[in-house]
């Protein structure tokens, strides 16, 4: 197998800027709605210097998507088995709550992908976050059959997290309509409310 050679500064660097610049189109206008030739201006690069580094609009939104896939495991990797049960949990709906707050346009991206069926990323969702989620589930059927919290449908424990979390994100506009607030006062407040929500709905 021929190895790829490694990047140079420059090269990382223009990688980066239509990768950002991918971003910003993707989660503003979706797939369909953005252009190469949109994505290459935001990037600061010629249409052609863009098809240098990456061979399609395809090609670029595969890379974004995995990039997010990756990130949106990691809060979940992080709950363990041998910590407190509750606080595991609670911990888990503010590291999903921070990145609601930290990355917005990454979720609404990944929303927006799974609103049209994943076409582009179901075998990741049917396999690394399937089994992801599968492994955390059990441990918090233990933890309900050791009377640690209370007994609860795990999936649909997970599942609440993930939308009333998300929902800070994917609907920011209809959210800062209504509550008038800055960031800091929204998530604080958010936090607070979902702690004990989860809290009384979490303990025997």
């Amino acid at each position: 197998m021929t190895q790829r050679k490694p990047m140079t500064r420059i090269q990382r660097k223009n990688t980066e800027a239509i990768l950002e610049a991918a971003l910003v189109m993707f989660s503003q206008y979706g797939f369909r709605g953005s252009t190469l030739d949109q994505i290459a201006k935001a990037a600061g690069l010629s249409k052609p210097n863009l098809l240098y580094y990456f061979k399609s609009k395809e090609a670029i939104f595969t890379e974004v998507l995995e990039g997010l896939l990756d990130n949106w495991l990691d809060p979940l990797r992080e709950m363990k088995e041998d910590g407190d049960a509750i606080e595991e949990i609670l911990a888990y709906m503010k590291r999903k709550l921070q990145m609601s707050r930290d990355f917005p346009r990454e979720s609404r991206l990944f929303a927006n992908e799974i609103i049209q069926g994943a076409p582009r990323m179901m075998h990741a969702i049917e396999g690394e976050l399937k089994e992801l989620v599968d492994e955390k589930v059990k441990i918090i059927r233990k933890w309900s059959a050791d009377g640690r919290i209370a007994e609860i449908d795990p999936y649909h424990l997970i599942f609440s997290i993930w939308s009333l979390t998300q929902h800070y994100a994917d609907f920011d506009v209809q959210v800062r309509a209504i509550l008038r607030e800055d960031t800091d006062e929204i998530f604080d407040e958010a936090e607070s409310y979902l702690t004990t929500l989860f809290t009384r709905m979490l303990t025997p």
